[in-house]
């Protein structure tokens, strides 16, 4: 098994009307509900782009997929997933300053990228995302703690349940060393989480799936598939 990660730019809504023409209904009324320019620019890059990478894999129109995104409580704001086919393949979206991305995978998929930034409050986040495990070892710096951050919301994303489950119920090896869970509370099977090169050294990514081991992941150009789409559109 692969699981391959496009990152891509942001593109602006009033420059990519192509891609637009990509999104259901669900997806243009949350695109138009962004207040900030660079939100919807994120959103487009990053909704476009698993369109377009999930149309290729099954021989589709972009336009044409279905989404489910039906959460455990009924309304439809849970992890995405191809209408009728669940997992096959599973897909996740992330987007964070510079950068979207998508991961496509056979079964469960989550991937995660964070642009740096200043953390007010780094003690609370430590507290709230980091396990006692994690606690003893030692507080780590901002940078360290938006890796660890990274790792567990792609695992999250993988799972299905978003920040919804406690993260610090996970115990992941120290920022600095490979990626690899040690310990997940109450959570029943075996899941892997792998770091995964974003192309920006601020920009740290992880993507996280279900199984004892990662599986190969390979990195890709979103870029190139949403000009791709820009050339299609426009002859």
């Amino acid at each position: 098994m692969t699981v391959t990660v496009w990152w891509a730019a942001p593109a602006d809504p009033g420059d990519r009307a192509d891609l637009v023409a990509l999104l259901d209904a669900h997806e243009r009324k949350r695109l138009l509900a962004l207040r900030r320019h660079e939100d919807r620019a994120r959103y487009l890059a990053a909704h476009a782009l698993a369109r377009l990478v999930l149309a290729e894999r099954l021989d589709t129109d972009p336009a044409a997929l279905v989404l489910d995104r039906t959460c455990r409580c009924g309304e439809p704001h849970g992890k995405p997933r191809l209408a009728g086919r669940g997992d096959d393949p599973g897909f996740s979206l992330t987007h964070s300053g510079a950068l979207v991305g998508v991961a496509v995978g056979t079964g469960p998929v989550g991937v995660d990228v964070e642009a740096h930034r200043p953390l007010s409050g780094l003690d609370g986040l430590v507290r709230h995302a980091l396990s006692p495990a994690e606690l003893a070892a030692g507080t780590p710096d901002g940078t360290g703690f938006l890796v660890t951050w990274t790792r567990k919301e792609a695992l999250l994303k993988a799972t299905g349940e978003g920040l919804s489950s406690p993260m610090d119920a996970i115990t992941l090896s120290p920022p600095h060393a490979p990626a690899r869970v040690l310990g997940w509370t109450g959570t029943g099977g075996n899941w892997w989480v792998a770091d995964v090169a974003t192309g920006l050294d601020d920009h740290p990514g992880a993507v996280a799936g279900a199984g004892p081991v990662a599986p190969v992941v390979t990195v890709a150009d979103g870029d190139a598939v949403l000009s791709v789409r820009r050339g299609t559109m426009h002859g």
